[in-house]
């Protein structure tokens, strides 16, 4: 199956990293699918933001509309099935002996970009985007840009393609990815991103932020406020 250069598939969670991928993504590529993940998150809250994203991001930008293609939502149970973690059950999210934080899910990324390389495969496009980020993150070790590097490998060896995996904000932090946003679309966008995406691991839309929903102490949270406050500062 032939792959073409210009189509990208986005892995879009619902979440402020992989929206302002999903931006950067049009912004770049003639053509760009979308794919989320249902595992039987916490905060399943962003499978529904994850539509109406889309649908605000396609009426506010009309020429990304018509690159915006179908959007794919597959199912990644089996994560939860494996064992417990602070983003599948609700536990505490706390630091473990490993080092890790209970919100970390051994693999996922690896399996999402292995669904996703698959998906890109039938859907003839040749570049994933990932929001994976090892400057301002949690420690998950399959965030880290050496972890890509070795998965791009594995996909271009295992599905005989030329697929590569793009990470954008790899090495910008949360403030970062707030300028990032507004360079791409400037202040609607920057305005999308706080009111129609999801980070708060406890599915909190109860509580609205300068930066959005969430209940403002957990780690997702902090980081999103916290890159926030500082790109406020900076501008």
């Amino acid at each position: 199956m032939s792959q073409h250069s210009d189509t990208a598939l986005v892995l879009f969670s619902g979440g402020q990293d992989s929206a302002t991928c999903l931006a950067w993504a049009l912004d770049r590529y003639a053509r760009v699918e979308t794919v989320g993940f249902d595992y039987g998150q916490r905060h399943r809250v962003e499978l529904a933001c994850r539509p109406v994203f889309r649908d605000r991001l396609a009426e506010a930008f009309p020429g990304w509309a018509a690159r915006l293609g179908p959007d794919h939502l597959l199912d990644a149970g089996v994560l939860k099935s494996l064992g417990q973690t602070a983003m599948t059950e609700d536990v505490e999210i706390e630091m473990q002996a490993n080092g890790l934080p209970s919100t970390f899910v051994p693999g996922r990324n690896l399996l999402f970009f292995t669904l996703a390389g698959a998906l890109a495969l039938r859907r003839s496009a040749s570049v994933l985007v990932g929001g994976m980020c090892e400057t301002d993150y949690s420690g998950y070790p399959d965030c880290r840009a050496v972890t890509l590097k070795s998965q791009e490998k594995t996909l271009q060896l295992g599905l005989e393609s030329d697929l590569i995996i793009e990470a954008p904000l790899m090495y910008i932090d949360k403030a970062g990815t707030w300028a990032l946003a507004e360079t791409l679309g400037g202040q609607p966008l920057v305005d999308l991103v706080t009111e129609h995406t999801h980070t708060c691991y406890l599915g909190d839309r109860a509580r609205r932020h300068a930066w959005g929903y969430g209940c403002g102490t957990c780690p997702a949270c902090e980081l999103r406020a916290n890159g926030w406050s500082r790109w406020q500062a900076a501008r």
